[in-house]
């Protein structure tokens, strides 16, 4: 199944190391998915890298949009199709070189004008040589055609695979049809399709907008008869559910969504150790580090997005008084923002009640699921309810516990920039804003993430003497790469002939989940002192 995603119209994903922002469009039901398309009406989208570090976790695909479109999208596609072959290599050379450097897997190609017989001609071989230096360059990836154009260079959408547009499909890893089908188009396909047909993406529109069979919260419609056909599903903006009801209800709403179509998704298992995740959904209204409250106020940053669980609803027997219900929680956290919250009843003639959290493929071992059990207490004859909020889960390979802990080493930093700080204060010290980039070298297989510190002290004047500095550094951020970008942290600004210091301190967050030991983390000071 594959996710065309518009993260509904708002800017903050473009921020790398997060931001703030109240009510934020949050996505967490990657188990359901194979793709993510991060698609915008620009020639050239590029997912943004939050959304591809949360996908590539849950080990999800992404892909970027080249779209066309119009007069302006026409006149493109005859600039580098309508010519020889060099002009349409350079243009794939180029795409495959983008989705190289940062790190995402593939595109989804949409052309939305129509072309010259010379332009549609060449536009086979185009996707050919796309998809094959793709292949050889980027492992796992894709390269999937919108149904737009047929062979004769008319754009007239055919909401199916058919003779007009079957040239396309061989020339690449996957079909994309448009919306308005009706079974007799899955039906038709059948044959179009023969073996490939799990590479037949039947599109669907969540805002139901034309001719559809089914979207919004009747979504599951449409899938039903798509799975009923054997073939696999696009589903096109499911931030429906964000952009068009009302933001407090958005968690029950997203839940509802995507409860529905659950007996259609096949989901992700886990296959590697070791698995360690806080159910942080990359977002809350402050910010928890190993059950201590660091910062209040809302954030975002979806490269902190944990392994997410499987959200639903389990009922017990056809009368379903027994039930469990599993969601995310904003109230309480145990590290980053967000904890599970997993709710339910027991009926009187069962002793016990279990959720799925996770499903699990492991070579060489026997688990199968990592669950949660309840019980109820010793004696009781009546219905018990339960809630119940989990901070963390862990399973660690024993051998890794054994391994040295690795170090943080040459911290650089660079980049500097001072200026002056606009501050409301009165009298000395003054502020100054400072920014600038530290670098470190780390292995990235072994982290979840790197939190980055800082502490501001001051010299006295006299060789290895300082000031009393706090007991704990103050935190900064999340870095998910060996670098990190400060920009305007306030710092006091050194007096005459007096020197100052700024230190930086770089903690790893293990994979295994253990706090590194502050010796253990790397560092690197800024000394500076005022003009003469």
């Amino acid at each position: 199944m594959s996710c065309h995603g518009q993260p509904c119209s708002v800017s903050f994903p473009r921020f790398i190391q997060g931001s703030v922002v109240q009510t934020p469009y949050a996505f967490y039901h990657w188990q359901c998915i194979d793709i993510f398309v991060y698609f915008s009406h620009h020639s050239v989208t590029i997912p943004p890298v939050g959304w591809t570090n949360a996908a590539h976790r849950h080990g999800v695909c992404v892909l970027g949009t080249f779209i066309t479109e119009w007069n302006e999208g026409g006149r493109l596609c005859e600039a580098f199709l309508a010519g020889d072959e060099r002009s349409y290599q350079a243009v794939a050379d180029r795409l495959v070189q983008i989705a190289q450097f940062f790190r995402f897997d593939g595109w989804l190609i949409n052309i939305e004008n129509s072309l010259s017989l010379a332009a549609v001609g060449n536009t086979p071989p185009f996707l050919r040589y796309l998809t094959t230096q793709l292949h050889r360059q980027v492992p796992g990836g894709l390269v999937l055609w919108y149904d737009s154009v047929v062979q004769s260079g008319q754009l007239k959408w055919q909401d199916e695979l058919n003779q007009h547009n079957r040239v396309f499909f061989d020339s690449c890893d996957g079909f994309f049809t448009n919306y308005n089908w009706r079974e007799e188009h899955l039906e038709r396909m059948l044959g179009q399709a023969g073996e490939r047909r799990a590479d037949v993406y039947v599109g669907v529109d969540v805002f139901a907008r034309g001719n559809v069979v089914g979207g919004r919260f009747d979504t599951d419609k449409s899938l039903e008869l798509i799975r009923k056909h054997g073939f696999s599903v696009a589903l096109f903006a499911p931030g429906w559910v964000y952009e068009c009801l009302e933001k407090k209800d958005f968690f029950q709403n997203q839940d509802k969504f995507w409860g529905r179509l659950e007996r259609y998704l096949p989901t992700h298992s886990i296959c590697s150790l070791p698995f360690v995740t806080s159910f942080c959904l990359g977002m809350g209204a402050r910010r928890v580090c190993y059950g201590q409250e660091e910062a209040v106020g809302p954030w975002y940053h979806l490269s902190a997005q944990e392994i997410q669980p499987l959200f639903g609803e389990h009922r017990l027997g056809e009368d379903g008084r027994g039930w469990v219900r599993t969601h995310c929680c904003l109230e309480d956290a145990w590290h980053g923002g967000s904890s599970l919250l997993v709710r339910g009843v027991i009926p009187p003639e069962v002793g016990n009640v279990a959720v799925s959290c996770y499903e699990v493929s492991l070579r060489g071992c026997l688990l199968l699921d990592l669950l949660v059990c309840f019980s109820r207490p010793p004696g009781s004859r009546e219905e018990e309810s339960f809630t119940c909020r989990l901070g963390e889960l862990q399973v660690v390979d024993a051998a890794s516990l054994l391994a040295p802990l690795p170090q943080v080493e040459t911290v650089t930093i660079s980049q500097v920039h001072w200026q002056p700080a606009a501050s409301e204060r009165e009298g000395p010290p003054a502020l100054l804003q400072l920014s600038c980039t530290l670098q470190w070298s780390f292995l990235l297989s072994q982290v979840r993430c790197f939190r980055i510190h800082y502490w501001g002290g001051t010299s006295d004047g006299s060789p290895g003497r300082e000031l009393p500095r706090p007991e704990m550094p103050t935190f900064l951020g999340l870095a998910f790469a060996t670098q990190y970008r400060i920009v305007d942290l306030l710092v006091e600004a050194a007096g005459p002939g007096q020197d100052r210091r700024v230190e930086f301190l770089v903690e790893p967050v293990l994979k295994e989940g253990f706090r590194v030991p502050q010796a253990e983390w790397g560092r690197a000071a800024l000394l500076y002192s005022a003009p003469a």
